[in-house]
């Protein structure tokens, strides 16, 4: 029921200017607009084809029927993330809640008509699907060129299962190789002069605020917090764990953006029209299904620990497999040619 202010507007009780439209209210409930959907064969190329592929892939993988409670990230591959859920019909949907980490994935739930809900209502997620600012080949990832690794991390460590989606330009050998921009780094505002003195003298002397963009000043997060963007030489970088435990440990630090043994598997959408993905040696097998064209499956090496010790540091195995989409029923999986992992 609208409120009165809204009925006497409505009413035209109080005339708009010359000009102005008269304002239009609709009590309909929010049903995904066909329009806002992208068409599952539209064609688009370069970065846009590479993240849409990895977005696709990773939702007919792990969103499943039987998953009611899905974390959606932040970033410019999650439009289609959302955009694959809603192609697996209202039926599926209607009975499913999504937790957004942000503003924008908020946004995208709205207006996707998907059932939006919170972390409070339901702490422990089916499946979390975000972005990444870079992964490297143990799936440790750095988050937080949105500002949203606070959240992020909840959302990540709230889900059974965590999975990163990418394009091409994210995937590294060693952290901090293809992200220049530093370690982001989410702090209290009182204490972000502190903090730039205890990263300038322990490994990050070019620790920077990180100032806004369209305002004056400095970025402010989702939580009324400050990013404080550390880069790092290679020696910190090549142990992320180490490092994000010791930025941790400084007074002030609200959150760090460096996720690390936290992915269950990272899809990366290639140039060429093929998607790549690191699974860990402790996650099943995953068979990809794509639109078209091949996939390059990144294994980690079967020699490697299988019981979930951390850290792990192995080889990456790379292979190539044909898969024919089934756009009619993206849900459905193709089951051949899966790899076959050895150990």
């Amino acid at each position: 029921m609208p409120s009165p202010a809204l009925l006497r507007l409505d009413q035209g009780i109080h005339t708009p200017s010359p000009g102005i439209p008269a304002r239009q209210v609709s009590n309909a409930n929010v049903v995904a607009d066909p329009s806002h959907v992208q068409s599952l064969t539209a064609a688009l190329t370069g970065v846009e084809a590479s993240k849409q592929l990895a977005a696709w892939t990773a939702v007919d993988r792990h969103i499943k029927s039987e998953h009611k409670v899905i974390g959606i990230g932040s970033g410019s591959t999650v439009p289609y993330v959302v955009d694959r859920i809603i192609s697996q019909g209202t039926e599926l949907n209607r009975e499913r809640v999504f937790i957004p980490t942000g503003f924008q994935s908020k946004e995208l739930i709205v207006k996707g008509g998907l059932r939006l809900g919170d972390v409070d209502q339901y702490p422990t997620i089916d499946v979390t699907i975000d972005g990444a600012d870079e992964v490297d080949a143990e799936l440790n990832c750095i988050k937080g060129g949105g500002a949203c690794h606070l959240r992020e991390k909840v959302l990540a460590e709230a889900a059974e299962t965590f999975i990163v989606v990418a394009d091409y330009r994210k995937k590294s050998k060693t952290l901090g190789s293809a992200w220049k921009q530093g370690v982001p780094i989410e702090v209290a505002p009182f204490a972000y002069a502190k903090l730039l003195q205890n990263l300038h003298r322990f490994g990050s002397p070019s620790a920077t605020l990180r100032m806004a963009k369209m305002k004056a000043g400095p970025v402010v997060s989702d939580n009324g917090n400050f990013i404080i963007d550390a880069p790092f030489e290679e020696e910190y970088m090549k142990h992320p764990f180490e490092l994000l435990s010791r930025i941790k440990m400084l007074t002030g630090v609200v959150e760090v953006g460096l996720f690390c043994g936290m992915a269950k598997a990272a899809y990366f959408g290639e140039a060429v029209r093929f998607i790549s993905y690191l699974l860990r040696p402790f996650s099943p097998k995953l068979g990809l299904h794509l639109q078209d064209g091949s996939v390059t499956v990144r294994l980690l090496d079967p020699s490697a620990p299988k019981d979930g010790t951390f850290p792990v540091r192995p080889t990456p195995i790379d292979k190539r497999l044909e898969f024919v989409d089934n756009s009619e029923s993206p849900q459905t999986i193709a089951s051949s040619s899966f790899p076959e992992r050895s150990g």
